[in-house]
């Protein structure tokens, strides 16, 4: 498995610095540049615009650099204009839908994250210094040599050092700011990257590059791996006591069964929240009452579990799970309805495989009635792969009624199907995305 190790300990991360290492990966970086240099045409008022790939020094260290000449009014444009600018270059230029989606969901994560610093809705944003061309160059560019490297096939996985935030305050154009900037933070706040204060008392870390490298999902921990190239690169800013060198580690990494199947099931991987309370003085109407109610509401299942207390009185368990959205609609009515003094929340992963419905038609002396069966499965790059296949108990009922044989045997019937419809299933190929 190809992996990426991107070492953000002597550099912090942004757009430029980032994209100028990425570019330095591949082996037609020029191609790459020419692509990126007609974005001129897909914003309003920009009069000049060029990107190079060059070569500096810091601390004695030849390291690559993007030299960017812009001359643009940016001052008029909504959050809008760059979101259609965006998605017309991606549609243009054919990116794969999960490229499409990557680059998409940094420029959201951008405008939302400026959108909760002002309090206002995002499509009434005007983001200032990120409304500028370069703020697409860094996306989209980046997004272009990662659909190359193959990090949207899977094929690659992306690792990433604890990361210094630097300090001190930076000039904006809302006026003088503490570092990190406030949109920054409002990313950082909802990544899972792991951060630092200092070492210098300077920005190190934008918006769009921590927008860019959290929207990876890199992982945190460190793992061994074979070293096939190293690139290098720095930003505009130069530092006497900090190399501002951002290094990328490019190689193989020999995985276990576990990391194999971790991967696999990266697509499948939701989060949710798991609530829950005791109670061992509330009558079974009263937790009646609360099933009916929360059964109305949107969650993903509802549990009742007989307990014993430390008094050894008898008690319930009452657990709910639902999205991370809705826990403290399910909070608020958990401690209305069962007077209780504490409800308890954790949001958690969970892998979630796929599903669909078909429906098939079952012969039962001589007549046919039509079973609806839930195939779930996950898909490896290839194939399916079929974890169950189970009629809905709402139909075998329903042939019950009609033919007055017992559930149980309307199910063997039903169970007659299995075998046909899982070689029907299995033979389809996966669909890979273009």
């Amino acid at each position: 498995m190809k992996s990426l190790y991107i070492d953000t300990s002597n550099s912090g991360i942004s757009g430029d610095m980032l994209l100028a290492a990425l570019i330095s990966l591949v082996d037609n970086p020029e191609d790459i540049l020419k692509k990126l240099r007609v974005l001129k045409d897909y914003l309003p008022n920009v009069s000049t615009f060029e990107v190079n790939l060059t070569q500096t020094e810091r601390s004695g260290i030849t390291v690559s650099q993007l030299k960017i000449k812009i001359k643009e009014d940016k001052h008029s444009r909504s959050s809008k204009t760059l979101l259609e600018a965006l998605n017309r270059y991606l549609t243009e230029f054919n990116f794969s839908k999960k490229a499409i989606g990557y680059a998409n969901k940094v420029l959201g994560d951008l405008i939302n994250a400026e959108a909760l610093v002002h309090k206002k809705l995002a499509e009434e944003i005007h983001l200032h210094e990120l409304s500028s061309i370069d703020t697409l160059l860094d996306i989209l560019g980046t997004t272009m040599i990662l659909e190359e490297v193959g990090y949207f096939k899977n094929e690659i996985i992306i690792f990433t050092s604890t990361l210094p935030l630097g300090g001190g305050a930076v000039k904006a154009a809302h006026g003088i700011l503490p570092v990190p900037a406030p949109a920054t933070l409002k990313i950082l706040e909802k990544s899972n990257l792991i951060s630092k204060v200092g070492p210098i008392d300077t920005e190190l870390v934008t918006p769009t590059g921590i927008a860019l490298l959290n929207a990876l999902n890199p992982k945190t921990t460190k793992k061994q791996m074979k070293f096939e190239k190293v690139v290098q690169s720095t930003g505009e800013k130069e530092f006497t006591d900090f190399p501002n060198i951002l290094r990328i580690y490019y190689g193989s990494m020999e995985e276990t069964q576990l990391e194999k199947k971790e991967v696999l099931f990266d697509d499948y991987v939701q989060e949710i929240a798991i609530i829950e309370t005791d109670v061992d003085d509330v009558s079974g109407e009263i937790i009646g009452n609360l099933l009916s109610i929360i059964e109305k509401k949107d969650i993903l299942d509802v549990q009742i579990i007989p307990a014993m207390t430390k008094k050894q009185r008898t008690s319930n368990i009452i657990k709910v799970l639902c999205e991370p959205k809705f826990k403290t609609e399910i909070i608020d009515i958990f401690l209305r309805e069962l007077g209780t003094l504490g409800v308890r929340f954790q949001i958690v992963k969970r892998v979630c495989v796929e599903r669909v419905l078909k429906k098939e038609a079952i012969e039962i002396e001589n007549e046919e009635y039509m079973i609806t069966f839930k195939i779930s499965f996950y898909k490896s790059s290839q194939n399916y792969h079929i974890i169950n296949i189970k009629p809905e108990f709402e139909d075998l009922k329903k042939v019950s009624e009609n033919t007055g044989l017992p559930v149980k045997i309307v199910e063997f019937y039903a169970q007659e199907k299995l075998v046909s419809l899982r070689n029907e299933f299995l033979s389809k190929k996966v669909k890979k995305n273009n």
